[in-house]
């Protein structure tokens, strides 16, 4: 250990590590000092020898080391410790010593063995003694055979063998004998060898006797999974282990189940023995473990008369019941007693086997007894049966005793069984069940119950086990006191019995031994709610069910309950849940001991004398929390965390520190009360402990054989007397501080330091401490909290509220208390091993201590502060006594007259008082280091936040007092609705201090501050003590400000809150002071929360001085009209909702999303539950001082969905609303204007179901004004409608062009006067009436026009869309909304910065949205949103060059829908394609659809042109720089021609952006309008293109000079001939043909261009020489290009250039070259082809 640098003191100087020895225990004995030189870390004690390792890793042995006699002569060996040279070179942590071997582990994990190796345990072959150390190979084979060298932890040594830890937890073995527990005979095991049967356990520590192993194992954390039920079938035959018959009148039950398949486990291990590769069969056979489940058969075996006695099923009894469950199951040895096999649930103890009941046949069933047991005259004639067999079973059990030992008189005999198998620890959970005859109806009941034990089998006394049977008396029958006759023995008086005699008597008594603390648990658990079957003897019908139901009601099966009329009682658990092991840095307390080998005196702790093969848990030490364990040659001991010492094994000379018999299970050894053992040696024949007294400097006891010295006696002679329990070495305080006790042999060893500079002294202390705080924390757990949980009237004595608050308090001891045992651990560990600060837990894991100590301190405060303890205090006395001497005495008080509540307080106040022990000792710790020091740092640190911890439970415990002692005087019933657990009082103003402004002359006012709120009571002066009402104030949303006394001569303080605003009015300006500050402080520490500020005041930091005015909280409003009952959860300003929130509803309403000055107002989700429907309506948009405004989705209970524009909560601007589904009885689509929620303004209704579009005017959700109906039937319909109808004039169109233009009285109905035109030209003027399509009444004249008519003269030539609404006046809802996103009141109108400002706010505010959930942007577009941040800048008029950077900012901000323009371009989109998809695909409304995109260009121009004002307007001119600007500016109107310049058109600006969107629909429309002019047209081309190249060039009339005579074909140049085809122009074919991937109209253009210069080029490759197109011999040229190019929809394409084509580029070269290709189209269409 690094030494406190201001010791002072010497390295290597004889202060640290100094080891003494001696033997025996008399007053002459003086300890020797060995080795002076060097500080001792360890050591280690054979029979004749010892092993020490020292500080810096070297090995020494001293003693008789007959193994190094060839190396030294045999005098000289002895004397003085011999250095192991052997290990030089290596560093050694721990060394063993054996009966005459010893070993080493090196740092590395490596073992080297020396000695003695006959029985192989030094692990070397071929040598009998290895006189150095010599490396030992440990080594485990991986599932893939490679070797894996295993890393070794700690070495323990026998007579003849060697147990290793490793570092995984697994202990291996080497030597001979059955205590290696390996499934061999093979002896000696030269090889380290896994010890498999503990494999899988976490193994803490092994311990060797001369001929037995033990083993520490951390317990298993508790299974998450469900614990499977009991098997119901065999593991081998499949067939019921259990089977019920279920007669007229009675139920059989019978478990006698033989499974053919089954092997006796004699056989089984007798056939081992004999050949011991077949371990592995022998191991899958026996059931040793627990945790293992068992898979052999269910027979009875019966070695006595040595034959396999088995009943068939069906079978009547035997004439006696099969014996116990006993270890030959589990070990596979031979055995005296019956071997019995079963399930693993059922493989517990028998209840009581020999308990000695006097039944007399007509005693068996007294009559007082026999309530509930069935009336006398019982109809069965079995009774008498049922009578004599029971007494068969009785007499039969006394016979079997009284063989097994000498008769006893009833009483002693009695008295002796349950003395002898009583652990006289109080902590014990295992309790003997005994019989005595202290009544009639007692006696009776035991016989009974003693007797069927054994044939109702280990099923019923599975539960006893973990319980002992009064707790299960006294569990089913909890309102009447336990039956008399059943007692807990007490110590025995005296008297020993011989060990075997006594061991099979207990071995009768025993249960099952390797029973694990996890199965113990859960066993107790669920034994009591499992069903049991009743095997054997219940076949004989109901009335044993009833004799049995009286003592094991709560147990049996419900259905032979049911058959008996008697009720289950109700089970609950009955022990507190277990504390789960926390911290993993800490030492587990949960621990199990093992043992194997060699059981001849008991050593093995299972309370028999049989050796065991396997290693088996040793339950009576299950859940003693053991933490180390040693071995002595024949005995064994266990230390506990509570410093307590079990032994068991053989008591020759009184080793086992106590005179109790059998001494086969543990026990503890008796010891003064106080004297608390923290470390353990056991040699030959004596036990060696180190303890704490009356100080903290540690003291030694001793038990077992005296030795005297003198020589030539024998070791007989040598040894003295016994002790009869552990005597105090008088010389121990004489050898300092001892840090560890060894034993071995007949010798003792002990380490101490000397105290430097009081760093020693004060370790111990504070170890000391800690263990005695420990065995005092456990006292008050085990005989004070846990009786209070299970009594049976707690919670109707202190209420439901309390019993609740109690049983978290005790959680929360039991925590804290584990943690003081851990720690108690940790430090004893520290004290043995480095004696160095650094390993102190307390300081590394500080928090965990302090977040434990404060949740406890709370849970004391909660339960003070709501009247626990005094309503404690009855069901205290009950348990207790009126005295409760056990609370005093625990308490520890002087003072008799104390009030019970207040000593239950310091009870449960001692961790807390404990608490400041640890500041002032790690202070103590801390002056032995020098102040600049690192270690005297951790030290402070540590100190202070201990300190400032005890500082803060201080204030909390006085909180307390001071609430409950308010809560005391406390008037009228406003206690009630008050008080809670967790709330404490800060001030109130009984003393008038505080005052409301501007009450009434005769009101009170009381203000009452709490941690939690601030409480106003109001009465009526008369009435002082009665206040009428009282409002609480949540702190939480409680907001306070002083009011300034320079406008008022008052001392006033503003209290907000989110419902009222009121002030107080302080006597004084202390008051006033006073109380901003303790409003202050309570608000920021209950926002703060109670768990993050205890952290914050025990870590030192300083609290704020005013709570934060914006904060988050939770409120639940009770006076606001549109709140009322609503809870709002959220950030809060000032007493409003402002930020993010959620408001619910009492009636399930819920809005979440964000808030402004109270209101919502931002984006928010709205749900209002429809109960009718059983669904919700849903919104999910934009809001506006508490009222839907903005843009949203609202999805309806009925199905609806409206998606657009909101204002007012109204549907208001532009939206649409989807009605039903495609499949319901009403599905539409309306997509259009709203004012006020309802239709108005143009709109676009979708009749799914009727299959008609109406496009037109609505007014109040009706069809008002102009409109368009199409339907999918080709019908279409242009004019006026009125109240929803068509009304009015209007034109009416079939699919055939049958036309009628006149007036309309309603839907499709003719009425009046009209015009009826044929499709071939002949019509009718006149009257007409009556429905379209189903019969016209007609009055009027028949015209049928001359051939000879010119067109001229046809003046009723129809035009479309003279009736249908006006381009401009379509859609005016979704560019006002745009103006609106842009800061203009109207269109037009506004500032060009505001609207810029508003672009960039839409931007950031999006790009933050997004940024929380980044999912939602892809990478390119956050680019795109990042470069549309930069607006394009000029000075000036625009140039080409600022020309481009605003268009390149168009393309970017129409392509992101988070910008303005790029939001309105995608509302266009989704209504043309609403428009003119479906049924509004008809080519009648081509002409609207393209007029709509103008109109679109015009309107969205307008804007571009607000956006960037010195953008010249429509058809103006930019020039290429500004120069030329002025050059232009001052020259002639010549000179302006020639510059460059470029045409502003909102087609070049927008079309490029607008119509890939549009044009899918747009497309449709015009290959439906000129379908039949290309079928014509399509018809030619591909009868033309049948021809050769050549033929086809004739045809058209291409001058011969154009004919190409090669042509490139697949990149290979050939010759044109006559049958050459797709060869000639192919360049230009190509280039032609991608006019179908183009959109717009200009890059249509630019791929006529692009084929015109494919065909010049080719045409001058031909003819060598400069050339200049004619239109005569151009024409044909491109003719035959554009028949070759095979382009489908060629006129549609021609169509859509001219409707949409910029103005400016018609009489240019691009528009002769679109002339050139549509007068192609027409003439391939008139083309005669013959």
């Amino acid at each position: 250990m690094e030494k406190p640098k201001s010791s002072g003191e010497e390295e290597g100087s004889g202060e640290r590590g100094l080891l003494h020895t001696w033997k025996g225990y008399s007053c002459s004995v003086t300890p020797e000092k060995v080795l002076h030189s060097r500080p001792v870390l360890l050591a280690a004690l054979g029979n004749r020898h010892g092993v020490l390792l020292v500080e810096g890793g070297q090995v020494y042995s001293f003693g008789e080391l007959s193994w190094k006699q060839t190396q030294m002569p045999a005098p000289a060996a002895t004397s003085e410790p011999v250095l192991e040279a052997g290990l030089s070179g290596q560093r050694v942590v721990g060394v063993a010593a054996g009966g005459f071997h010893s070993g080493a582990v090196t740092e590395d994990g490596g073992v080297h063995m020396w000695g003695d190796n006959t029985h192989g345990q030094c692990g070397l072959s071929g040598l009998t003694t290895v006189p150095n150390p010599t490396p030992v190979a440990v080594v485990d084979q991986d599932s893939s055979g490679a070797a894996q060298v295993v890393k070794v932890v700690e070495l323990a040594c026998g007579e003849q063998h060697t147990l290793a830890l490793s570092a995984r937890h697994e202990v291996w073995a080497w030597g001979s004998g059955q205590q290696l527990g390996l499934p061999t005979n093979t002896f000696p095991v030269w090889k380290p060898q896994r010890v498999e049967h503990l494999a899988g356990k976490h193994v803490l520590q092994v311990a060797c006797g001369a001929f037995h192993s033990l083993a520490l194992v951390r317990c298993p954390a508790p299974s998450q999974e469900p614990r499977r039920p009991p098997p119901d079938k065999c593991g081998q035959c499949n067939q019921m282990l259990y089977t019920m018959t279920d007669k007229e009148d009675h139920v059989i039950i019978s478990d006698n189940h033989y499974c053919p398949l089954g092997v006796e486990v004699g056989e089984v291990r007798r056939s081992s023995e004999g050949n011991p590769g077949k371990g592995s069969t022998w191991q899958q056979k026996v059931k040793s473990s627990p945790s293992e489940p068992l898979l052999s058969t269910h027979s009875h075996s019966t070695p006595r008369p040595s034959s396999l006695s088995s009943m068939a099923p069906g079978s009547s009894p035997a004439p006696w019941p099969p014996l116990s469950h006993d270890r030959t199951a589990s070990s596979g040895l031979d055995s005296t007693d019956d071997a019995f096999e079963e399930p693993e649930e059922a493989a517990e103890p028998t209840l009581c086997d020999q308990g000695p009941s006097p039944l007399q046949a007509d005693s068996s069933i007294p009559q007082e007894g026999a309530v509930g047991m069935g009336a006398k005259n019982s109809p069965y004639p079995d009774e008498q049966a049922v009578k004599d067999y029971l007494k068969r079973l009785s007499d039969y059990k006394l016979s079997e005793q009284a063989a097994k030992s000498p008769p006893l008189p009833l009483r002693s005999q009695t008295d002796t069984i349950a003395d002898v198998f009583t652990p006289d620890d109080p902590t014990t959970t295992t309790s003997i069940v005994t019989v005595a005859t202290v009544s009639p109806v007692g006696s009776a009941l035991n016989s009974l119950v003693a007797s069927c034990a054994s044939v109702v089998g280990e099923r019923v006394a599975s539960t006893c086990e973990a319980l002992s049977f009064r707790k299960v008396m006294s569990y089913y029958y909890p309102s009447s006191s336990s039956p008399s006759g059943l007692a807990v023995g007490a110590p025995p008086d005296g008297g020993r019995e011989g060990p075997v005699a006594l061991a099979h008597l207990e071995d009768s008594l025993q249960g099952k031994k390797s029973s694990s603390l996890g199965d113990i648990r859960e066993e107790e658990a669920e034994g009591l709610s499992r069903r049991l079957s009743l095997p054997g003897l219940l076949s004989q019908g109901r009335y044993a069910v009833q004799l049995l139901s009286t003592a094991y009601g709560g147990m049996l099966s419900p259905r032979l309950l049911r058959r008996c009329s008697r009720s289950r009682v109700k089970v609950a658990p009955l022990t507190p849940p277990v504390v789960a092991e926390g911290d993993s840095l800490l030492p587990s307390l949960q621990t199990e001991v093992w043992s194997w080998g060699r059981g001849q005196e008991g050593q093995l702790g299972h309370g028999d004398l049989q050796s065991g093969l396997q290693p088996l848990c040793i339950k009576w030490l299950s859940s003693k929390e053991v933490v180390r364990i040693a071995a002595g040659a024949h005995h064994s001991l266990a230390l506990t965390a509570q410093s307590q010492v079990f032994s068991w094994g053989s008591n020759s000379s009184g080793q086992l520190g106590h005179m109790e018999s059998p001494s086969t299970i543990p026990r503890l050894a008796k010891l003064s009360e106080g004297i608390r053992v923290w470390d353990v040696g056991a040699g030959q024949q004596h036990t060696l402990l180190l303890a704490d007294g009356d100080c903290f400097q540690p003291i030694l006891y001793y038990s077992g054989q005296q030795v005297r010295e003198g020589s030539g006696q024998t070791p007989q002679e040598a040894s003295g007397g016994y002790t009869q329990q552990p005597v105090l070495l008088p010389f121990c305080m004489n050898l300092g501080y001892v840090s560890s006790v060894f034993a071995g042999g007949q010798a003792c060893a002990a380490v101490a330091d000397k105290n430097v500079m009081g760093f020693i002294a004060s370790l111990h202390e504070l170890a000391a401490a800690e263990r005695k705080c420990y065995c005092k924390l456990t006292g008050v757990k085990i005989q004070v909290l846990q009786p209070l949980l299970k009594a049976d009237n707690l919670s109707s004595s202190i209420g439901l509220t309390s019993t609740g608050l109690l049983q978290t308090l005790i959680g929360r001891f039991n925590r804290v208390c584990q943690l003081t045992g851990q720690n108690s651990v940790s430090l004893t560990t520290l004290l043995r091993h480095s004696r160095d600060i650094k390993g102190l837990v307390i300081l590394d894991n500080t928090q965990v201590f302090i977040d434990a100590y404060t949740e406890y301190s709370a849970a004391v405060g909660n339960f003070l502060v709501m009247g626990g303890f005094q309503a404690l205090a009855k069901p205290c006395q009950d348990l207790f006594g009126k005295g409760c001497e056990t609370v005093q005495r625990l308490v520890e008080s002087l003072d008799e007259s104390a009030p019970l509540p207040d000593l239950l307080f310091s009870l449960l106040h001692l961790p807390i008082k404990h608490l400041q022990e640890y500041g002032r000792l790690i202070l103590k710790l801390a002056t032995c280091y020098e102040v600049s020091s690192p270690d005297y740092q951790k030290l402070q640190d540590g100190c202070s936040k201990f300190e400032s911890l005890v500082l803060h439970l201080k204030r909390k415990k006085k909180e307390a007092d001071y609430t409950l002692h308010f809560w005391k005087s406390f008037p009228g019933k406003m206690t009630d609705s008050l008080r809670k657990p967790s709330r404490r009082l800060v001030c109130e103003s009984s003393n008038k201090a505080l005052t409301l402004q501007n009450s009434g002359r005769f009101s009170v006012n009381w203000f009452m501050l709490f941690n939690d709120a601030l409480v106003h009571a109001q009465g009526m002066v008369p009435y002082k003590s009665l206040f009428s009402t009282h409002h609480v104030f949540p702190l939480t949303t409680l907001w306070v400000e002083p009011i300034s006394e320079e406008t008022t001569d008052q001392h006033g303080l503003k209290v907000i809150t989110p419902e009222e605003t009121f002030t107080l009015l302080a006597s004084a300006p202390m008051e006033k002071a006073k109380w901003l500050r303790s409003i202050n402080k309570a608000v920021e520490q209950a926002l703060s929360g109670a768990g993050s500020e205890a952290v914050t005041m025990a870590s030192g930091a300083v609290p704020r001085a005013d709570p934060p005015i914006s904060r988050t909280a939770s409120y639940t409003f009770y006076k606001d009209s549109r709140l009322k009952d609503a809870t709002y959860e959220g950030r809060w300003l000032a007493g409003k909702p402002h930020g993010r929130g959620m408001v619910r509803w009492p009636d399930s309403r819920v809005y979440t999303g964000t808030f402004k000055n109270g209101l919502e107002d931002g984006v928010g989700e709205y749900i209002v539950p429809t109960k009718s429907l059983n669904k919700s309506d849903h919104y999910q948009g934009n809001w506006k001082e508490g009222k839907m405004h903005g843009f949203g989705t609202y999805r309806y209970a009925t199905g609806e969905v409206y998606e657009g524009c909101f204002q007012d909560n109204m549907r208001h601007g532009h939206g649409m609303l989807r009605s039903g589904k495609l499949n319901s009885s009403s599905p539409s689509v309306f997509i259009g204007q709203w004012l006020n929620d309802r239709k108005c303004g143009y709109g676009v209704f979708d009749d799914i179901t009727r299959g008609e579009k109406y496009m037109g005017m609505w007014q109040e959700d009706q069809r008002q004004g102009n409109g368009v109906i199409v339907t999918q039937f080709g019908l279409y319909y242009e004019g006026a409608f009125s109240n929803n109808k068509m009304m009015g004039t209007g034109v009416l169109l079939s699919e055939d062009d049958t036309t009628f233009e006149g007036e309309f009285s309603e839907d499709w109905t003719l009425s009046g006067k009209g015009t009826l035109t044929m499709p071939n030209g002949d019509y009718i003027e006149g009257s007409f009436s009556g429905v379209w399509g189903t019969g016209l009444k007609i009055s009027g004249s028949y015209y049928k026009p001359n051939i000879y008519d010119s067109d001229k003269d046809k003046s009723h030539t129809l035009k479309l869309g003279r009736l249908a609404v006006a381009s401009e006046e379509k859609w005016l809802a979704v560019f006002e909304e745009c103006w609106r996103r842009l800061g203009s009141e109207s269109v037009g109108q506004g500032d060009t910065s505001r609207a810029w400002d508003n672009i960039a706010i839409a931007l950031t505010t999006n790009r933050q949205k997004h940024r929380d959930s980044p999912e939602l942007l892809t990478r390119s577009h956050h680019k795109t949103l990042e470069s549309l941040e930069i607006i394009p800048q000029h000075v000036g008029p625009v140039t080409m060059e600022t020309y481009d950077s605003i268009r390149c900012y168009l393309i970017k901000a129409c392509d992101t829908p988070l910008h303005p323009l790029g939001r309105l371009l995608e509302t266009l989109v989704a209504v043309y394609r609403m428009t003119y998809v479906g049924v509004g695909a008809n080519r009648r409304l081509l002409h609207q659809a393209v007029n709509e995109i103008k109109s679109y260009l015009n309107r969205i121009f307008q804007i571009v042109r607000f956006l960037f004002p010195d953008l010249p307007e429509e058809g103006g001119l930019v020039p290429e720089t500004a120069d030329a600007q002025k050059e232009t500016d001052s020259s002639s109107s010549d000179a302006q021609l020639d510059a460059p310049r470029r045409v502003v058109s909102s087609c070049a600006l927008l079309l490029p952006v607008l119509l890939p969107r549009l044009y899918p629909p747009l497309f449709t429309l015009y290959a439906l309008e000129k379908e039949k002019e290309e079928d014509v047209y399509w018809e030619c081309v591909l009868r033309l293109n049948k021809q050769p190249d050549l033929a086809l060039l004739a045809f058209l009339g291409v001058q011969l000079k154009f004919w190409p005579v090669s042509a490139t074909v697949h990149g290979d140049k050939q010759q044109v001939v006559t049958s050459t085809k797709d060869a000639c122009f192919a360049s230009a074919v190509e280039t032609l043909q991608q006019i179908s991937t183009t959109f717009t109209p200009s890059d249509k253009l630019h791929v006529i261009q692009l084929t015109f210069e494919e065909i010049t080029r080719e045409v001058l490759a031909l003819l060598n020489e400069d050339f200049l197109w004619s239109m005569d011999d151009l024409f044909p040229v491109f003719l035959y290009v554009v028949l070759r190019a095979r382009i489908r929809n060629l006129g549609s394409e021609v169509n859509l250039i001219e409707d949409l084509m910029d103005p400016c580029v018609q009489h240019g070269e691009h528009g002769i070259m679109f002339t050139t290709l549509k007068a192609s189209y027409y003439q391939i269409q008139h083309e005669k082809i013959t």
